[in-house]
């Protein structure tokens, strides 16, 4: 290993040596050490943004584990029954985050613990259960996770369809909670477990983003496993999950999961993380909730108490309903016609510009919004985000432009589109039509057809589509330039980042003839 030359700068470790106990917004961070520039968050327990602040039960647990050794199987035991003991659960286990344990009780629930069935998976031929049935409106992007074991998802949306797709090959039901799961369609909890419990299928429910109830309500309910994020409501670490319920399906679901060679291998949850979200566990049961929401809502009154100053603007909390992202939201809210800027143009500019700070958009038809969410804020951070509102809403600007700009290009049509990735190129199709700067048709891309639209101003277009599938959506926003019969520019593909692209108008090179039909069929081929 080469040494380190004197101008090379060991930033992380310099502002380690250095760092003050209490940073502000505006000191140095471990992050700008980097170039990255942290975030204020005013959204909740975002996965993209870092979950949710841990615990000082948490980090404390975490660096104490660091210190000494054990055996991951003699943990996995003592950490299940002291969870037991927490929550009123039959047993419990930690995993690699709330994706992670919905993985492991898959792959338990389709190898029932047998180890020569788990070293096959994703390859699930001569396995007796391959299927999970999953109501309509639980299909979402984490379902991925129950896919990667391999199974066969079957989509009902009615008691009596749950009730016929039961079968021998059924591995367990899997259902979610929050608004998805308020739809009046006969599928609740309870009306899963009445069709699942005589017929011996397990029923796993996904409450990510609860609070922790004590006893479980899912277990009361009669589910059989609940797994919950560990990063979000609970404060534990963001890359921790904790899965509660029947002891035999969490003994074959920690089999399946790391240290334990197999398929989830690559979901390796380190003992810190174990017993870091214990400590966050235990800390769940004593904190004073009432005195933390208290502190929530004196952070919104503050920021409503300085927006309110802006006239016109208004501001209400919204209190939660239910137990998933359970905590009051400030909605601020303006005629953007008077104030010329939009709940939209306010997320994006708190995102851009310093100091960061992650708002909700609430657009309405008249209205224009931002929601702000204090479960995660700082001390400190209420202040700062009160004067960056008030600044940004108080700032006297002329109204926007009511028309677009005039159109220099006609782009309607046949284009043969190449989208080039970090690593590929694909190969799309648009099909244009075009009223002045309005434009609208269909996006052929890899495996799928969508409609797509936009405008066009002097020769820059902008284009919108989106790829949707029971659960996932892929975001195409093509933006570019049009020179004679050829386009060009990047695509913002949300949270998959970006692509490049280009287009060629299409051209054909047929005969212009009439065609002349046959009066039966050939008399030779």
């Amino acid at each position: 290993m080469q040494p380190i030359k004197p101008s090379q700068k060991l930033t992380i470790l310099h502002y380690l040596n250095n760092a003050s106990p209490e940073s502000t917004s505006e000191e140095p961070s471990i992050y700008r050490a980097i170039g990255v520039e942290p975030i204020i968050n005013c959204r909740g327990t975002f996965t993209i943004i870092g979950g949710s602040v841990e615990r000082p039960e948490t980090l404390a647990a975490y660096k104490e584990a660091s210190r000494h050794f054990v055996q991951y199987d003699e943990l996995a035991e003592g950490v299940g029954r002291r969870l037991a003991e927490i929550t009123g659960a039959e047993w419990g286990l930690i995993s690699d985050g709330c994706a992670a344990g919905l993985k492991h009780v898959t792959a338990a629930c389709v190898t029932g613990g047998n180890p020569e069935k788990l070293i096959r998976i994703p390859d699930l031929t001569g396995f007796a259960k391959t299927q999970v049935i999953v109501p309509g409106f639980a299909r979402n992007a984490y379902d991925h996770a129950l896919r990667n074991i391999g199974v066969e998802l079957v989509t009902v949306d009615t008691p009596a369809q749950l009730a016929a797709a039961i079968n021998p090959k059924t591995a367990l039901i899997y259902t979610v909670t929050g608004w998805r799961a308020e739809r009046d369609d006969g599928l609740s909890l309870q009306a899963i477990v009445a069709i699942a419990r005589p017929a011996g299928v397990p029923v796993l429910v996904d409450a990510a983003a609860e609070d922790l109830t004590i006893p479980s309500v899912h277990l009361e309910a009669g589910a059989d496993v609940v797994v919950y994020s560990g990063g979000k409501a609970i404060c534990g670490p963001q890359g921790a999950g904790l899965v509660l319920g029947r002891k035999d399906i969490l003994m074959a679901a920690w089999q399946a999961s790391s240290p334990h060679h197999g398929p989830n291998r690559d979901n390796k949850v380190g003992r810190e993380e174990i017993m870091g979200m214990l400590a966050a566990v235990e800390a769940w049961v004593i904190r004073d909730h009432a005195a933390e929401w208290q502190v929530w809502l004196d952070r919104l009154a503050l920021i409503a108490q300085r927006a309110e100053q802006v006239a016109g603007v208004e501001t209400h909390v919204e209190q939660p309903v239910g137990l998933n992202n359970r905590a009051p939201t400030l909605v601020i809210s303006w005629d953007p016609a008077a104030l010329h800027i939009t709940g939209e143009e306010v997320a994006e500019d708190f995102a851009r510009k310093k100091p960061r700070v992650a708002v909700g958009n609430g657009d309405s038809a008249d209205r224009a919004a931002i929601r702000i969410t204090p479960s995660q804020m700082q001390p400190g951070n209420a202040e700062v985000v009160a004067e960056r509102v008030y600044r940004i809403l108080s700032e006297p600007r002329s109204p926007q432009p009511a028309q677009l700009a005039p159109v220099a290009v006609e782009i309607g049509g046949h284009w043969e589109v190449t989208l080039e990735y970090f690593t590929s190129t694909s190969q799309h199709f648009f099909y244009l039509e075009q009223e002045g700067n309005w434009v609208q048709g269909s996006h052929h891309s890899d495996f799928s057809r969508q409609e797509i639209a936009g405008t066009v101003e002097g020769d820059a277009v902008k284009l919108r589509s989106q790829v949707s599938l029971p659960g996932d959506n892929v975001l195409f926003i093509f933006s570019g330039r049009v020179e004679n019969d050829a386009m060009a520019g990047s695509v913002f593909l949300g949270e998959y980042l970006t692509a490049r692209f280009t287009a060629q108008r299409a051209t054909y090179r047929g005969t212009r003839k009439p065609v002349s039909i046959p009066g039966g069929p050939p008399l030779a081929t």
